[in-house]
């Protein structure tokens, strides 16, 4: 970090709309929250053994639209974290949770999608497990900036260099909410990858009802912070250059744009061009079928049951 200016702090920051523009933010604050709505709704289909085979189909995709651009941002941040500040690294981090909550609350409504289909499932928890480590790696950031009183010009990369200066009078309750916030998402993924995996699930309604309603939680609260924080909507807390997070230009527009594209889908599906597999409402039904028996959890074919993803049963 030879060229890393940690001594004098500029007094203002540039502005980032890639990372804080008003479409961005209200990308990832829209597919949350429909995100979570169509879980819910899925939920409540499931305990009146009905099927919701297009709203499946788009929470599907919204919630892999989200875990990607998740995943994304955060490289961004990462690779940006020798100029990028501690206000625009924060706003990435709240981004971060609602992925987080929309893929973990589209776990809970299609976990039988995901359990008959190995392929799915594993590619679900590989997103999973990426998304988790660089949110942990940047709640790290965040928490060195708040113990070390990091000013806010400077980059957040400054958290390595600079020496402590002392925690503020006020930081007991942002440090322990952001260790909270990490270990909170460790559980989850836990617990996710454990929800995927189990065979036999007492209580499922329980824990989706208490799962979405957490999620819920996370996602608005993490919505509230960005909202009230960034320049797009809110006040920031530290002097910018431009108010370039508040202009709207092609590339604002274009992650709005992009929300339309699993409408296409669910169309086509309205439509009849397309189909989707009927939705399991429980264990109790079998889908798959081996040589030896007939159950409803595709196994994995490289350790685990032996059987081939491309046989149908």
């Amino acid at each position: 970090m030879a060229d890393l200016n940690c001594t004098v702090a500029p007094s203002q920051a540039s502005t980032d709309a890639g990372v804080a523009g008003a479409g961005t933010l209200l990308s990832f604050i829209i597919t949350a929250g429909i995100a979570l709505l169509m879980s819910g709704i899925i939920v409540l289909h499931e305990l009146r053994s009905k099927e919701a085979k297009v709203i499946r189909k788009l929470l599907l995709s919204l919630s892999d639209q989200q875990v990607i651009t998740g995943i994304g941002i955060q490289s961004v941040g990462l690779a940006k974290m020798k100029t990028m500040v501690p206000y625009h690294f924060f706003i990435i981090w709240m981004l971060s949770l609602l992925s987080t909550a929309t893929h973990i609350g589209t776990l809970l409504a299609l976990v039988n999608d995901f359990k008959r289909d190995w392929v799915l499932r594993w590619l679900r928890q590989f997103f999973m497990f990426v998304n988790l480590v660089l949110s942990v790696i940047s709640g790290i950031f965040i928490l060195m900036a708040t113990m070390k009183d990091l000013k806010q010009t400077l980059p957040i990369a400054c958290v390595w260099v600079v020496s402590s200066t002392g925690a503020p009078s006020n930081a007991g309750i942002s440090i322990a909410g952001t260790i909270a916030v990490i270990s909170g998402q460790c559980i989850f993924f836990g617990v996710g990858v454990w929800y995927l995996h189990i065979r036999e699930r007492r209580w499922i309604t329980l824990i989706q009802t208490v799962g979405l309603l957490v999620m819920v939680a996370i996602g608005a609260t993490a919505a509230v912070r960005v909202i009230l924080l960034s320049q797009a909507f809110g006040r920031p807390s530290l002097p910018l250059a431009d108010t370039g997070e508040k202009d709207w230009s092609f590339g604002q527009l274009l992650p709005l744009l992009l929300l339309l594209l699993p409408l296409v889908s669910a169309v086509e599906i309205m439509r009849g061009e397309m189909k989707v597999p009927s939705p399991v409402p429980d264990d109790s039904i079998n889908l798959l079928e081996t040589k030896s028996k007939r159950n409803s959890f595709d196994a994995n074919p490289f350790w685990g049951e032996p059987r081939s993803h491309f046989s149908k049963g």
